[in-house]
């Protein structure tokens, strides 16, 4: 299957197997000055991929910081950390840091690029299938606080989104009902036949059938831009992707963001 290919007004978010070959290419085009290249991988991502990265990206100068996500590390502590080491590393605005991990590793990694000397160059590569239909669309960065979930964070494209449908195959049973709960909250909210296809297709796509979850991937994908197109700082019609996560949020944070419950079963019960 080709590598589906989605434009929006800033940014490209390439999908499908093995789309992350095109990595360099991208780098090459939307960032041509780059030099030097941050990897904030995330250590739950199989090591098999960042060899391939490395590979990929073997005209660069490569640096690799590991990081252990969790949503206690969405912090400014940790966002401190970051970009003390981007300084030690004389990274400038014309550089690149890449994401490759779940929402955390996204946001977190967005977030650092966003305001790293008023913005630097910022690839997102998700790796679970929550990150690839919600967090990587839309532009949205952030950490959080005592107070509540990203409320400190910025809004700040991507130069390029790669869904490589090749990191969900280690994803647990749970973490892929997890990604499911936002394709199903992007049927109910815009799509009826989307959502009726889901009907006839949850399966397939729950034992992660490659056709029916890169179909539900670019699906997905196009109504979160539809609203993030219209209104990207979410003042009006873009509040109706938070369906669900009011609960959802609360329901996070009484629970200390453990696992007993995670962000795709929240928004679950939340939508109900």
């Amino acid at each position: 299957m080709k590598v589906i290919r989605l434009k929006t007004k800033e940014y490209k978010i390439l999908i499908g197997k093995n789309a992350l070959n095109n990595l360099a290419l991208e780098i090459r085009k939307n960032c041509p000055k780059c030099n030097k290249i941050a990897v904030i991988f995330d250590k739950k991502v199989p090591r098999k991929f960042l060899i391939k990265i490395k590979k990929i990206l073997k005209k660069y100068k490569i640096f690799i910081i590991l990081i252990n996500s969790s949503e206690k590390i969405k912090s400014i502590r940790q966002t401190n950390l970051l970009l003390e080491k981007l300084f030690n590393l004389e990274f400038n605005r014309s550089d690149t840091i890449i994401g490759v991990g779940g929402g955390i590793t996204g946001d977190l990694t967005g977030f650092v690029a966003s305001i790293f000397k008023r913005g630097i160059n910022f690839v997102n590569i998700p790796t679970t299938l929550l990150a690839q239909v919600d967090s990587c669309i839309g532009g949205k960065t952030g950490v959080n606080t005592n107070y509540g979930k990203n409320l400190i964070g910025s809004f700040y494209h991507p130069k390029v989104v790669i869904s490589d449908n090749s990191f969900l195959n280690s994803l647990p049973h749970r973490e892929i009902i997890c990604g499911y709960a936002e394709i199903l909250k992007h049927a109910i909210i815009k799509d009826k036949k989307f959502f009726n296809w889901l009907k006839s297709n949850t399966h397939k796509i729950l034992m992660k059938d490659e056709y029916s979850i890169i179909q539900a991937i670019k699906r997905s994908s196009k109504i979160k831009l539809y609203f993030t197109e219209k209104d990207f700082k979410e003042k009006k019609i873009r509040m109706i992707l938070n369906f669900g996560h009011t609960f959802a949020h609360a329901i996070e944070a009484k629970n200390r963001y453990s696992k007993k419950i995670n962000h795709g079963e929240a928004v679950l019960v939340g939508m109900m």
